[in-house]
């Protein structure tokens, strides 16, 4: 059994419209979901899965830190992660960290876009805290650059950096669809 405290008002977002969000997790991940009025959430597992507890508690935490519950979906996938990155252990006062929320997330929504679409992962910005759901490599990439710019690298040295792991992923991607089975050089 697991238990995760959220926020009152992302209540109705883990419910959904006639409940719609809570029973698609629960019927996923193979759990039941009891969410009290102060905001506990318990989580307790159905089925045979000995990590339904933990997927159900990732997805929970991710919907408590804004991320679309479509997103946080994703999270029933097995290669699928959940980074929660603190900000206010990376910068110190209110004005230094709605300075770097600022940055992390770009004129317009830019450079969060421009980090999502190069390792493939999701990032939400809420409060004082961002959160990264991707695959691990990628994840790892993208929480790189949030930590960059969060102490406060200049964007062109982040966007270097997500151009070139790019890059590389593409390489990493081309070389498994060439591989032939028995050949002996790996990705």
């Amino acid at each position: 059994m697991e238990y995760v405290k959220i926020p009152k008002d992302r209540i109705g977002v883990l419910v959904g419209t006639k409940g719609e969000i809570k029973k698609d997790i629960q019927y996923k991940v193979g759990i039941v979901l009891t969410i009290d009025k102060d905001g506990t959430v318990t989580i307790e597992r159905t089925g045979d899965d000995p990590l339904a507890e933990w997927k159900g508690r990732d997805i929970v935490k991710a919907i408590a830190r804004g991320v679309n519950p479509e997103k946080a979906m994703l999270l029933c996938k097995e290669n699928y992660m959940l980074e929660i990155i603190d900000l206010k252990d990376l910068v110190s006062g209110d004005k230094a960290l709605r300075r770097q929320k600022a940055r992390i997330i770009g004129r317009s929504g830019k450079t969060r876009k421009h980090i999502e679409d190069l390792t493939t992962c999701y990032i939400s910005i809420c409060g004082k805290s961002v959160s990264i759901i991707g695959e691990l490599e990628e994840l790892q990439v993208a929480k790189k650059a949030v930590v960059m710019l969060a102490i406060g690298k200049p964007h062109s040295a982040v966007y270097r950096f997500l151009q070139d792991k790019a890059r590389e992923f593409k390489e990493k991607r081309m070389l498994k669809l060439w591989k032939k089975p028995g050949e002996g050089y790996e990705a």
